[in-house]
């Protein structure tokens, strides 16, 4: 997120980093659905409100404390959850027993495909601002392979395998409730399964609390530069944020799965432009070589306010998604020749990426130019 301003300038990033606390918010609110609908399964005196307001005390608690607790936190959480992931997927194959026609249930479609792969390059893509966070506490003699590959498979081990498990536990339903699904098929496991689900949502919850309170607080710094936000700004900021993510939980919960779907089509069509342009910047126009000093100066330092060729290739990026756009909300003429297919993302990528190399190239020719 600080590396944008390279790429943006200092006020051009402003938009990324505030659609980065868009997307953590939108997260951590469907997370306190999902706590919510998960404790009212296993324990129907709690109602679905409640169990929101539950998870997100939790969340609040853990982000309070800060770094090193969440860090705590999810260590225990992630080899919790690993365990119980693999003992609900035993259970329901060899205890529970898939359904005879299990294999030839439902049928292929391009538009459900093209769905789905939208769904999860944007979970792995979202991961990004994460990753930026951590990243800075890293010490400097940190070996990059290894960022890369912990980094790598932390995100495909902890999407790949939650998601088939969905996959299979909502194959098996009729009625589309997947959590009551998946409280059928585990049985006796069912009260343990939930109750780490829950817990490792109020985990994830309090890392997205954590970082977007710090995207919000940069945001804050970026036009108040003399400004060093403490540990007290940090809990304020939580806690009406909480407030704000509570609210969103409790009234979206009824249309949840459209509004989350919805969600996450349209922060794709404004992430991959941005990811376009980070990584053609990073790894072919700067090669890694940043001037450091000027992400933390108010006027952008060489990069400036603002770099007019990211924020044209970004918005053109939008511009060029929108014929292939498919969600209920809107759908594009070309993404209704491909019968709903949305392939607007890959668009975005294969446009913007050349663009902006082209762009920049351009440049760089005409300054050798003119230094000659």
């Amino acid at each position: 997120m600080v590396q944008t301003r390279g790429q943006f300038g200092s006020y051009g990033s402003v938009l990324v980093v505030a659609l980065v606390v868009i997307m953590y918010i939108g997260f951590l609110a469907s997370n306190l659905v999902l706590g919510g609908q998960s404790l009212h399964a296993i324990y129907a005196p709690v109602s679905t409100d409640t169990g929101i307001l539950v998870s997100a005390v939790l969340s609040l608690v853990a982000c309070a404390f800060g770094y090193n607790l969440i860090h705590a936190y999810t260590k225990v959480m992630s080899w919790v959850s690993g365990i119980i992931l693999l003992a609900a997927f035993a259970w329901i194959v060899f205890v529970h027993g898939l359904p005879t026609d299990f294999l030839a249930r439902n049928g292929f479609n391009l538009s459900g495909f093209l769905g789905a792969i939208s769904i999860a390059a944007l979970w792995q893509l979202a991961y990004a601002p994460y990753v930026s966070d951590y990243s800075r506490y890293m010490p400097k003699d940190i070996s990059e392979k290894s960022v890369f590959w912990c980094s790598y498979l932390g995100c495909v081990l902890g999407s790949l395998f939650p998601m088939i498990l969905g996959i299979l536990v909502s194959i098996c339903i009729v009625d589309g409730d997947l959590i009551t699904g998946i409280v059928n098929m585990t049985g006796g496991l069912s009260s343990t399964v939930i109750i780490v689900f829950a817990l490792g949502i109020a985990a994830t919850n309090a890392m997205n609390l954590y970082c977007g309170v710090l995207c919000t607080l940069t945001l804050g710094q970026t036009f108040l530069p003399k400004w060093s936000p403490l540990s007290g700004a940090r809990i304020v900021v939580s806690i009406v944020t909480i407030l704000i993510e509570v609210l969103i939980a409790i009234y979206g919960q009824e249309n949840f799965l459209v509004n989350y779907t919805n969600f996450i089509l349209m922060l794709l069509y404004v992430l991959v432009p941005w990811t376009a342009i980070n990584l053609v910047d990073y790894y072919l126009v700067a090669h890694g070589n940043y001037d450091v000093a000027s992400f933390f100066r108010r006027d952008g330092g060489i990069y400036g306010y603002f770099n007019s060729k990211a924020i044209f290739c970004y918005l053109l990026g939008i511009v060029v998604e929108i014929p292939f756009m498919s969600t209920a909300i809107y759908t594009g003429p070309a993404a209704n020749m491909l019968g709903g297919a949305d392939i607007s993302w890959i668009i975005g990528l294969a446009i913007v990426s050349p663009v902006y190399y082209f762009l920049c190239r351009t440049q760089a020719v005409a300054q050798t130019s003119v230094a000659k």
